[in-house]
């Protein structure tokens, strides 16, 4: 079993990087794990308290259930993943996800190298670099198209929480990254050459 993590700020690429890998490979030898599915319950907050939620700092992350869910899924256990909605700031409290292990496990998130725990358990990291200006078109995209949000909400988040919490937690947890990918998923060359590396890194663990 390999375990990959991947990382970078909002926007950057990563869930088309993931994408473009898991492509590659035998569907059933992957299972991914988004680090969005363990935000923190939100349901107590306020309408306004919810507008304002900092979802770019670690305390907003569930971790200790999604290190004791990678750690089943590397013993070979299922596990129930929790289903988070970006629109109501809500974890759902009547369905899950069932999750089977897989020869292949890749944690997608922003804040995933923050946690020491969760790094320890990765056998590749990865960090996707991209341009300032490009993330924020990408984020302003996904928000408005898939979460329900308007330009200006996203505009305001993003220079009150999005950018600053880059600069202090996500851009720094670079240094433990194995590879750094920058271009996000326009970087074919490096998808070609990240998907080489794992498919030599689990034959090696399989002999």
């Amino acid at each position: 079993m390999l375990v990959i993590g991947i990382a970078g700020g909002s926007g950057s690429g990563k869930t088309t990087v993931v994408k473009a890998i898991t492509d590659k490979l035998s569907e059933d030898k992957v299972v991914v794990i988004p680090q969005d599915s363990y935000y923190k319950d939100s349901s107590d907050l306020s309408d306004e308290e919810k507008r304002n939620h900092n979802f770019d700092h670690p305390d907003a992350i569930e971790w200790d259930l999604l290190c004791e869910q990678l750690k089943a899924l590397k013993e070979g256990k299922s596990v129930e993943q929790p289903i988070y909605s970006f629109i109501s700031c809500t974890r759902s409290k009547t369905e899950t996800k069932h999750v089977e292990p897989a020869e292949i496990i890749i944690i997608e998130g922003i804040l995933i190298f923050t946690c020491p725990e969760l790094r320890d358990q990765m056998d590749i990291k990865i960090f996707v670099d991209a341009d300032d200006d490009d993330r924020l078109m990408r984020v302003m995209e996904r928000d408005i198209s898939e979460r329900g949000k308007d330009v200006h909400w996203v505009i305001e988040r993003y220079s009150r929480t999005v950018k600053p919490m880059y600069l202090q937690f996500i851009e720094p947890s670079k240094r433990y990254a194995d590879i750094i990918f920058p271009e996000g998923g326009r970087n074919l060359v490096a998808i070609d050459v990240i998907t080489a590396m794992v498919e030599k890194s689990l034959r090696e663990k399989q002999q």
